[in-house]
């Protein structure tokens, strides 16, 4: 395997979330030398440890004399980041270089520069990194109209017309499975991991056709629990399912007579993809890191 860490990065990568922080230190062919991952989320750090984190994991790519430039997206733009990269208003294109926000740093070997946010005023609705991965579809597939759905902890579905982002929505989706797996009644009836196919195609289909039994078709699943012994995995997939269905429903007259395009890590997108399917809607899946790089190196060209 080559060792990068002696070769000179041109510039830097940076997706920084809530939670997780990746950095790709980018060649001089536009491809990733290495993939560097960090906890050091924004949750988990006070703003004056934004500089110390970047110089600890670039240490290697940091030269005297030479500054190099770390263009970010994602949550550290937040109110509660690094430093309030301001939304720009929907429609918009994707943000770029060009309404990026610079960060002061006391270090001169490193400039920092992070792209703005999108927001949407009716109805009201917000988005942060998810617009550098819309920039990254758009890259890769020049001229796309169509929808393109971002899953995740808040789901993003995202209507782009003639290279700009015309409206989205966001589903609570995600949070939502993770709050009734660890502090519903749920807790003692669904299990922490592992996945059951059938369950959770048929967990779509309920949410779908019944939306507005949701609380009801969610405590069944409780109540087979204790008279039934229904398995915890089948119980964990019915109400993924179900919260899916009911999204995916939801979206309909978005995606309805549309190819929807799916960025996100393998299962989760895979699960959209299966909820599509079963509402008989075309879906296509990309790799969300290519689509990330792809986003902020179109970013990035703006700067040459």
């Amino acid at each position: 395997m080559t060792d990068h860490t002696n070769i000179s990065a041109a510039w830097v990568a940076v997706d920084w979330g809530t939670s997780h922080l990746r950095l790709w230190p980018m060649g001089e062919n536009g491809r990733p030398l290495r993939r560097i991952d960090s906890d050091k989320g924004m949750a988990s750090l006070a703003r004056e440890d934004y500089e110390k984190t970047l110089l600890v994991l670039l240490e290697p790519y940091i030269e005297s004399g030479r500054t190099l430039n770390v263009l970010c997206c994602g949550m550290v733009g937040s109110r509660q980041g690094w430093c309030e990269a301001p939304y720009l208003q929907a429609p918009c294109a994707p943000p770029g270089f060009d309404t990026a926000t610079r960060v002061e740093t006391s270090d001169p070997r490193i400039e920092v520069h992070v792209l703005s946010g999108v927001k949407q005023l009716h109805p009201a609705d917000v988005m942060r990194g998810e617009e550098t991965q819309i920039a990254g579809v758009l890259a890769l597939s020049p001229g796309l109209s169509g929808v393109i759905c971002l899953p995740g902890t808040h789901t993003k579905w995202v209507l782009v017309e003639d290279g700009e982002i015309r409206q989205f929505s966001t589903f609570l989706t995600g949070e939502l499975f993770q709050l009734l797996s660890a502090s519903s009644v749920l807790r003692h009836t669904l299990a922490k991991d592992s996945w059951n196919s059938a369950a959770f195609e048929a967990g779509c289909r309920a949410g779908s056709q019944s939306p507005q039994l949701l609380g009801n078709l969610l405590f069944g699943l409780r109540a087979e629990a204790l008279l039934t012994d229904l398995d915890p995995v089948e119980a964990r997939s019915r109400a993924s399912g179900l919260l899916l269905g009911l999204e995916v429903s939801g979206m309909r007259p978005l995606w309805q007579g549309k190819t929807t395009i799916l960025v996100g890590e393998s299962d989760i997108a895979q699960a959209y993809a299966t909820a599509l399917a079963i509402e008989n809607a075309e879906a296509r899946v990309l790799d969300a890191e290519q689509v990330t790089l792809a986003g902020l190196g179109a970013a990035r060209a703006q700067m040459t």
